[in-house]
C-alpha cells in the first residue's frame, strides 16, 4: 500500500517577532503577535483581500494534497492566481501556511469522526462512514506525519499520541489539543468496532489513519478518480473487517 509522500518542512515555524505586525505591537502585544504568526489578522479583511485569502487556502489544500507539504509557495500562488508576494503578505513563512492547513484538516477529520460516532448506532457502520467521508473530503492526505506517528501501548493495539515530537524544532504540527482530540475520537470508533467483533483485533488507530491518508493514483477524469478511490477504500475496508473463524 502506497501513501502520499508529504515532504514535511523541517525548518521551525517563523517566530511572531519576525513579522511586521509582531514588531509593531512590541512585547506587550503577545496575542496580536501570535495571531500574526499564524497568518491571522486582528482587523476585518477587505472584500478583495478576503477573496484572495480564500483562494490561497483552497490552492494550498489542492497543491499540498497533490504534491505533499514540500511543494513550493510559488506553486500555491500560481494555483491561486495571485502573486507570490500576496501569499507571503498573508502568511509570513511557508511553515505558517502549512500549520494553518494541517490544523484545519485535523479539525475537519475530528468533526467527521464525531459525526459518525454520534449518528451511527452500529459500530462498523460508524467506522466505515467516517472512513468514506474522510477519504471523499481528501482531508486525510493533508494529515501531518506527526499525527500519524503514534506509539503502541502495552496491549499492542491501542495507539497513544506522542506527547513530545522527536525533534522539538519540527514545524507544521497541529496544536496538541487538536491532535489529541482526533486520536481520541477515532480511538473510540476503533474500540467500539473491535468490541463488537467487527474489526480485526490487531487494527489500531494508526491503521485507520493510514487508510484515510492513502490516495488512489491521480487520474485525469474526475469520475474515474472517484471510482478508483471508492474501489481502493472498499478493498481496504475488507482488510480491516473481522471474519468469523
Amino acid at each position: 500500500m502506497q501513501t502520499q509522500e508529504s515532504h514535511w518542512p523541517s525548518a521551525p515555524v517563523a517566530r511572531a517577532a519576525a513579522t511586521p505586525v509582531a514588531a509593531a505591537v512590541g512585547a506587550g502585544g503577545t496575542g496580536l503577535a501570535h495571531a500574526a504568526a499564524r497568518g491571522m489578522r486582528t482587523t476585518p479583511l477587505r472584500v478583495d483581500a478576503q477573496r484572495n485569502l480564500e483562494h490561497v487556502l483552497r490552492a494550498a489544500r489542492e497543491v499540498f494534497g497533490e504534491l505533499g507539504y514540500g511543494a513550493p509557495m510559488e506553486d500555491v500562488a500560481r494555483r491561486a492566481r495571485v502573486g507570490v508576494g500576496t501569499v507571503y503578505r498573508r502568511f509570513p513563512s511557508k511553515d505558517v501556511l502549512v500549520r494553518r492547513i494541517a490544523e484545519e484538516e485535523t479539525a475537519r477529520l475530528t468533526d467527521q469522526a464525531r459525526a459518525a460516532l454520534g449518528q451511527e448506532d452500529e459500530p462498523w457502520s460508524a467506522l466505515s462512514r467516517f472512513l468514506r467521508t474522510s477519504v471523499a473530503s481528501g482531508a486525510g492526505r493533508l494529515l501531518p506525519p506527526q499525527v500519524l506517528r503514534v506509539g503502541v501501548a502495552d496491549d499492542a493495539r491501542v495507539p497513544q499520541q506522542r506527547s513530545v515530537p522527536a525533534d522539538p524544532g519540527e514545524s507544521g504540527v497541529p496544536d496538541d489539543a487538536g491532535a489529541a482530540a482526533l486520536l481520541d475520537v477515532v480511538g473510540r470508533l476503533v474500540d467500539r468496532a473491535r468490541a463488537a467483533g467487527e474489526l480485526r483485533t490487531d487494527v489500531s488507530v494508526a491503521d485507520v489513519l493510514l487508510v484515510i491518508a492513502t490516495a488512489a493514483p491521480s487520474l485525469p477524469d474526475p469520475a474515474q478518480q472517484a471510482a478508483a478511490s471508492s474501489r481502493l477504500l472498499d478493498i481496504l475496508l475488507e482488510g480491516l473487517r473481522s471474519r468469523p473463524s
